[in-house]
């Protein structure tokens, strides 16, 4: 198929800036016209963004003002997101044979990941844009039989036209067992798209039992939060627990209590792991009893706000305190008033722990940049008397690698402090 029939998204002046920088996504303000002709005969024509006929989903070529070749994406007009680049290649060479085109991408996320993963581990597999597979997510969970698990999300247009040859390319490069599809969220709605979630092929039990750091930990596929588990913070709570021998740890924002259950393997004298919810609370204590942590751990169902004055209130003190909320902002509208919970949680733990005590402070938001969230610490330790010194700036694994010119790939805090 020749290049020139494929449809051309034009930019307005000097809008191809952050794209040559790596940044995937055309905004439907940064477009200037498209050019579009049937076939080779037909004359190219001009059309604005409100009176595009091109169809959503079409793949397009994506130039400068000038006329100079940006990349390949997908165009969804509902979307302010309007066209997500997945390629710097012409769509021609692209579409040559999008099964080998996708099975080659696949296998380079998936040859990443050898890098640092075996197959008995889980991970994520693909990290959508910062893998250059806009859109789409996919976990690789291994459970304590061995058995491979995929949980996959479409989540924008762009990666669901492909839906098909990514399918068959996890097929082939990964040998699943199984593959479970959380189409589920919200942001689909946005794309024009319904929401999917269940089994893709054969099913099995949605409830499967992972091993981290020798850990066992209890994952539902079908109700867990997103993907079913947050395996971003795998080595963090590494370097948590290096901490915990011997010391009362609190936990908070547990979720399935696994930073609570690697500072109990690591030899903590206790362990109080804290959620909201009930139903997370009956997966940590379920999380307790595999592991034989009974004696050292317990699961605490309070708003973890609340609970942090009640325990000032009443002076009680520990060593190691982890704070790993859920993000407080999904907007930059919100982070005023996100800064000052965080502040707050901070704040209030620095003054439960005991002299030279450490902290472990999380943000999963990407709006709470780096410089910002360390700004949060040093303004919560001021208003809490305390001197903080920071022994290590965290980040999420290296299955969550960062694109360059992506922002947003780059969105997990994890600060480890001594409280002095």
């Amino acid at each position: 198929m020749s290049t020139n029939l494929f449809p051309r998204v034009f930019l307005k002046s000097k809008e191809e800036k952050e794209i040559l920088q790596g940044f995937p996504w055309v905004f439907d303000n940064e477009i200037s016209h498209f050019k579009h002709r049937i076939d080779e005969k037909s004359e190219w024509k001009n059309e604005e963004l409100q009176e595009c006929s091109v169809e959503d989903g079409k793949i397009v070529e994506v130039y400068t003002k000038a006329g100079g070749f940006l990349g390949t994406g997908v165009l969804n007009k509902k979307s302010k997101i309007t066209v997500r680049i997945f390629d710097n290649q012409h769509a021609d060479k692209i579409c040559e044979n999008l099964d080998f085109y996708w099975e080659t991408k696949i296998s380079d996320s998936y040859n990443l990941r050898q890098e640092y993963f075996t197959k008995q581990d889980s991970y994520r597999l693909v990290f959508a844009e910062a893998d250059l597979i806009p859109g789409f997510i996919c976990e690789h969970f291994c459970d304590e039989q061995g058995r491979v698990f995929l949980v996959v999300q479409f989540l924008s247009l762009s990666c669901e036209i492909f839906r098909k040859q990514i399918l068959a390319a996890l097929q082939k490069v990964c040998k699943p067992n199984g593959i479970f599809e959380r189409s589920d969220l919200s942001v689909r709605e946005k794309e024009g798209l319904p929401l999917v979630s269940g089994w893709i092929g054969r099913e099995y039990e949605t409830k499967i039992t992972i091993i981290e750091n020798g850990i066992k930990l209890d994952v539902d596929l079908l109700n867990g939060q997103k993907t079913g588990y947050f395996l971003d913070q795998k080595f963090n709570r590494q370097v948590a627990a290096k901490f915990c021998k011997g010391k009362r740890v609190l936990d908070t924002f547990t979720h399935t209590g696994a930073f609570g259950l690697n500072a109990a393997m690591a030899g903590a004298k206790e362990v109080i792991s804290v959620d909201i919810s009930p139903e997370a609370v009956e997966i940590v204590n379920h999380n307790i009893q595999m592991n034989h942590q009974k004696k050292v751990m317990k699961a605490v169902c309070a708003d973890v706000f609340d609970l942090l004055k009640n325990y000032e209130a009443e002076n009680k003190k520990f060593d190691v305190i982890i704070l790993d909320p859920p993000a407080f902002t999904k907007s930059a509208k919100m982070i005023e008033k996100a800064y000052g919970g965080y502040k707050e949680i901070n704040l209030r733990a620095m003054r439960l722990l005991t002299e030279g005590g450490i902290l472990i402070t999380c943000s999963c938001s990407y709006f709470m940049e780096s410089s910002m969230f360390c700004d949060m610490i040093m303004h919560a330790a001021m208003d809490s008397h305390k001197k903080v010194q920071i022994l290590e700036k965290r980040g999420a694994g290296p299955d969550h690698p960062v694109l360059l010119g992506y922002p947003k790939s780059e969105y997990l805090k994890c600060v480890v402090c001594r409280v002095i």
